[in-house]
């Protein structure tokens, strides 16, 4: 597992709205649950986008929201195989975080 890694949400309920979730976590912590954000299909997002901390991402040509202040953990074990990272993306996801905590 690595962060910027990108995974099918385990929750068949909500993939409709939600369909993938974003590791944050840094790669250095072994324990046995990840970090998520949500990432929302960007024509279904309903909540009130704020540009810095709802960035928009790009997966394979999917338009995807980053709903950072939805962050939470997942255990490990509900993750399978992840789909794809979005390291590239890596500055306006961490710009996404700082907006959330402040740490600008």
């Amino acid at each position: 597992m690595a962060r910027y890694d990108v995974y099918n949400n385990p929750d068949a309920n909500e993939r409709t709205t939600t369909p993938y979730l974003l590791d944050v976590q840094n790669n250095f912590l072994e324990v046995d649950t990840r970090v998520m954000v949500p990432l929302h299909d960007a024509g279904r997002f309903r909540s009130a986008s704020v540009r810095d901390l709802n960035p928009e991402l790009d997966l394979q040509g999917q338009a995807l929201i980053m709903n950072t202040a939805a962050i939470g953990a997942i255990p490990s074990s509900d993750l399978l195989r992840p789909l794809a990272s979005l390291a590239n993306q890596s500055a306006v996801i961490q710009n996404a975080l700082d907006t959330l905590f402040g740490g600008y």
